[in-house]
């Protein structure tokens, strides 16, 4: 009996983000982003640490594409720096932002390699965000131009567009907690740009339709499947208000054309609802998409708990083995998320578009970076996905989080991503052990019987 195999046309890849590798924060004429802003305020980074430099991918791009070819993937998931393209938000573009995205795909094809283009992952242009930012609703015409613009300039050469990555945590962890750009602490206004960033993603899909650009363009959203920590009935109710929160509030709109009603009445209830939802709003986020991206690293045991205002729950730990992020590893959440998704959603198009693990990975003595726990972790996420198409998903494509090592956002450099190892002093890149093993999972098209 042969090795069991991933479909013959499934997309294996790695992904990376704009703000966390480019670097070159203010060359070549672009524009301030909330990041460099929010990076730059004491206390808000770990160790004062800003994405001024990054990877210096801006200028090591070819480098890194050449690394791409080295491992063997098939696709290149990176997103746009929207203040690279335009540096004001809106009015006039900036060239030679444009062109080095222009140099980087031209790049990747010739080696094989098939770009897949986020539009947005959170570098939000800082004019803009002088002027209300996704609180204001003149955001959804404002990120259409930008998009638009794009679709002109780039969609002859890119197969796959992504139009937001994870608007959950643009909206909440942006908007409400305050430990991403712009650092706000305000649960109505998070849930009015969650609103905004639904619209300008169904605005940006017609737009795509309109221009007739080919490929196939979908959205990316952060997934955690949540579990009752107890049989008590308050605490099925905490979970799913947890489950809605999480993963209906933007999925259901963007494929059923409505919010969840569990969540919204709850909401409502809480006097947190505001006009923010115009007529024909909800049939422009729900414009047919050609895929839905799926970014999953943990799951979540969740307690009803009535002092944590506005949901009331909380998450409890297990004894689950945690990743240096501190979030538990439970690859079944994926298996079990990704049923649930075909359940809900009539079975749609499923591309993996994050999954990974931070590590303390270091040099050793022979100069190379040994990441057992990380080849563990993807295994055993890739074993559950591989389960999920036996039992009838349709998983079309696994983007590795990350290529390299880079800015984990509030945490700044303390935390190791990447299949590269990244010496941020040097801008040297070693591939980890993880990344020869991935390496072998491309080529043979499986996850199962493979050692390095």
């Amino acid at each position: 009996m042969g090795r069991k195999t991933f479909p013959k046309d499934f997309s294996w890849g790695v992904a990376t983000a704009s703000y966390q590798i480019e670097g070159a924060w203010e060359e070549d004429g672009k524009g301030e982003s909330i990041w460099d802003r929010f990076s730059h305020i004491p206390g808000r980074i770990a160790n004062q640490d800003t994405g001024d430099i990054a990877c210096d991918h801006y200028h090591l791009f070819a480098q890194d594409v050449d690394l791409l070819a080295q491992l063997g993937v098939k696709w290149y998931r990176f997103s746009l720096s929207w203040p690279r393209v335009f540096p004001d938000g809106i009015g006039s573009p900036n060239p030679k932002g444009i062109q080095f995205y222009k140099d980087l795909i031209h790049k990747l094809l010739d080696k094989g390699i098939q770009p897949a283009v986020t539009l947005y992952h959170w570098d939000f242009p800082q004019k803009l965000q002088d002027r209300g930012g996704w609180a204001n609703r003149e955001s959804v015409e404002w990120f259409e131009q930008y998009t638009r613009y794009v679709f002109q300039e780039l969609g002859d050469s890119v197969p796959l567009w992504i139009t937001h990555n994870e608007p959950w945590v643009v909206a909440f962890l942006g908007h409400w907690v305050g430990v991403h750009a712009p650092g706000m602490k305000d649960f109505i206004t998070a849930l009015q740009v969650a609103h905004h960033l639904l619209l300008s993603h169904g605005k940006a899909v017609q737009a795509f339709r309109e221009l007739g650009v080919k490929g196939e363009i979908g959205i990316t959203l952060n997934m955690a499947y949540h579990y009752p920590g107890t049989d008590a009935p308050e605490d099925f109710e905490a979970t799913k208000r947890a489950q809605e929160h999480v993963i209906h509030w933007f999925a259901d709109p963007i494929l059923k054309g409505e919010y969840p009603s569990f969540l919204y009445q709850w909401f409502q209830q809480k006097d947190l609802v505001r006009d923010f939802v115009q007529p024909g709003d909800l049939e422009t986020i729900c414009t047919p998409i050609d895929f839905l991206g799926v970014n999953y690293y943990t799951s979540h045991t969740i307690r009803h708990s009535p002092a944590d205002w506005p949901l009331e729950l909380k998450t409890i730990p297990t004894s689950r083995p945690r990743t240096e992020m501190g979030w538990e590893i439970y690859p079944e959440g994926l298996y079990d998320l990704l049923m649930t998704l075909t359940k809900e959603y009539g079975g749609p198009k499923i591309y993996i578009t994050e999954n990974g693990a931070a590590w303390n990975d270091l040099i050793d003595v022979r100069g190379e970076v040994e990441d057992p726990n990380r080849i563990d972790y993807l295994y055993r996420h890739l074993e559950q996905a591989h389960k999920a198409i036996e039992d009838g998903v349709h998983l079309a494509g696994y983007f590795l989080w990350s290529l390299m090592d880079n800015f984990e956002w509030a945490y700044g450099f303390t935390k190791r991503f990447g299949i590269v190892y990244v010496d941020y002093a040097t801008q040297k890149r070693i591939i980890k052990k993880s990344g020869h093993w991935y390496k072998q999972v491309v080529a043979q098209n499986s996850c199962f019987g493979i050692t390095v």
